[in-house]
């Protein structure tokens, strides 16, 4: 897009809190920039403990009546939304760009799939079922029924600013919920311009409300304190998600938690492994590594391991970095100079502790954000980067003996959400994928996330899950009605 195209869009972005289905001014505002040249976008209202009372006040004055509406009507404005964000995919991803920094074919990547949320739980809401049975004592009848547990509460990351609230909002809609979200202060502007094109599909009033905040703690805080609050599902760290949990039982809320990984990459000795190096890529690369389902370390069996190195060494060497905006790019900055911070403390403490450097390791300097795509190997056991999500570019290669081994490597953390094996053996696959302590499981594929498969963790990684037919179950409470025989 040129420049008077992108303001143009900016333009169109409400900057306002969105709440009851209206932009609102704030009484204050806080700025988002872009990452790629730290230049300012523009000023967004910044949300206080009074809005999340007044955004709570619009969703309880409309839960009952969104959660009488009929499943098939809830479904078909589902459906619009899905045909409206298709619509404006280009915009969408253009915008996530701007304000996240991933490049542009990423972001369309994220608009697609986040969109098939709404259109898988669009067909979801009519399939909510429930049960009727004869007391196995001959007393009587019963009833077993699914019923929206009420007005919800989603905190978003900014790693993927339309997906990442999709996943949540189409199920919590589906079954009948309100919901409030608070995106991440960096990535604003794609939750509200999709606040804003729900409204336009057909979404009523006050059944979707937004708060951009740079006061988190005290917007969650007067939402989770509130006894009208029912649900609160956030994707975020493991270290937030535990003080979350601790802050919602004293309202026993129903909690759902997606939260920190640290991904193994398995490449055991019978791989093909031009394959492993493909899905290698996309399990570290996808969103320029800035995601918490990234391939965090890459095991690989010995006996194949040189020739696995140099092959993805030379793979992400043709990774090239530049403003998400440049379709030539590759890689874009990451989110921010924390984020890029972070990243070269966790590389130089491997390099202190003796790993080598075989691409990269060194960010370029300048403005932005910018990290090289990164591969590190003789990484030793100690280095911080096998223990902590690492959430950029780089990839630490470490090789094993036995298959126990790799196992074991690849159990070897606290979290446990997603994991990838690489294997030409069926029966070695299915035993692995059992053997692995985590939520999911990718065979032979880098790419793991479906809308219409369950996405969640164990472990440190969370509890519930997002997607699938399981995921609007999170947002239903079951009722048992005993009748008499």
């Amino acid at each position: 897009m040129s420049n008077p195209d992108i303001e143009r869009l900016l333009s169109s972005v409400p900057t306002g809190l969105w709440i009851g289905g209206e932009e609102r001014p704030g009484s204050s505002t806080f700025e988002v920039y872009d990452p790629a040249n730290d230049t300012l976008l523009t000023t967004v209202a910044d949300a206080t403990a009074a809005d999340a009372v007044a955004a709570l006040d619009a969703a309880c004055a409309v839960q009952a009546q969104w959660a009488a509406t009929p499943a098939r009507d809830r479904g078909e404005i589902l459906r619009s939304v899905f045909e409206t964000i298709t619509a404006r995919a280009d915009d969408l991803a253009t915008l996530m760009t701007l304000e996240m920094g991933k490049v542009v074919a990423e972001s369309l990547g994220e608009v697609k799939y986040g969109a098939e949320f709404f259109r898988w739980f669009a067909e979801e809401a009519v399939r909510i079922g429930g049960r009727y049975t004869p007391s196995p004592a001959g007393t009587g009848r019963i009833i077993v029924t699914k019923q929206p547990v009420g007005p919800c509460y989603a905190i978003t990351p900014w790693n993927f600013p339309l997906a990442m609230g999709t996943r949540k909002i189409g199920p919590a809609f589906a079954a009948g919920c309100t919901m409030i979200v608070k995106p991440a202060q960096e990535t604003p502007l794609t939750m509200l311009l999709l606040a804003k094109l729900m409204a336009e599909a057909g979404l009523p009033k006050g059944v979707l409300s937004v708060l951009p905040t740079s006061k988190p703690g005290e917007v969650t805080k007067a939402l989770i304190d509130d006894g009208r609050l029912r649900k609160l599902t956030f994707t975020g760290s493991t270290g937030v998600g535990k003080a979350l949990v601790a802050q919602s039982a004293d309202k026993l809320l129903r909690t759902s938690m997606e939260l920190g990984g640290n991904a193994p990459f398995v490449v055991f000795d019978d791989a093909d492994v031009d394959a492993a190096v493909d899905g290698a890529m996309l399990a570290k690369m996808r969103n320029g590594g800035e995601a918490c389902t990234a391939a965090n370390r890459i095991h690989v069996a010995n006996a194949v391991i040189e020739e696995f190195t140099d092959k993805f060494v030379k793979r992400m060497g043709e990774v090239n970095l530049g403003n998400g905006l440049d379709p030539s790019a590759k890689l874009g900055p990451l989110v921010s100079t924390k984020q890029l911070t972070k990243v070269q403390e966790l590389v130089d403490d491997a390099v202190e502790k003796g790993a080598t450097v075989a691409l990269g390791g060194q960010a370029p300097g300048g403005p932005g954000n910018f990290y090289p795509a990164t591969v590190l190997t003789d990484v030793p056991p100690n280095a911080r980067i096998l223990t902590e999500e690492v959430f950029g570019p780089v990839a630490p290669i470490i090789g094993f003996d036995t298959e126990e081994d790799g196992v074991a490597a690849a159990n070897n953390t606290e979290y446990g959400l997603a994991s990838y094996i690489y294997t030409e053996s069926l029966d070695r696959a299915l035993r692995v994928a059992e053997a692995i302590e985590s939520g999911m499981v990718g065979v032979n594929r880098g790419v793991i996330s479906d809308p219409a498969a369950p996405f969640g963790g164990v472990k440190e990684s969370g509890f519930g899950r997002e997607g699938g037919s399981e995921g609007i179950e999170e947002y239903l409470d079951t009722k048992y009605i005993a009748l008499t025989k």
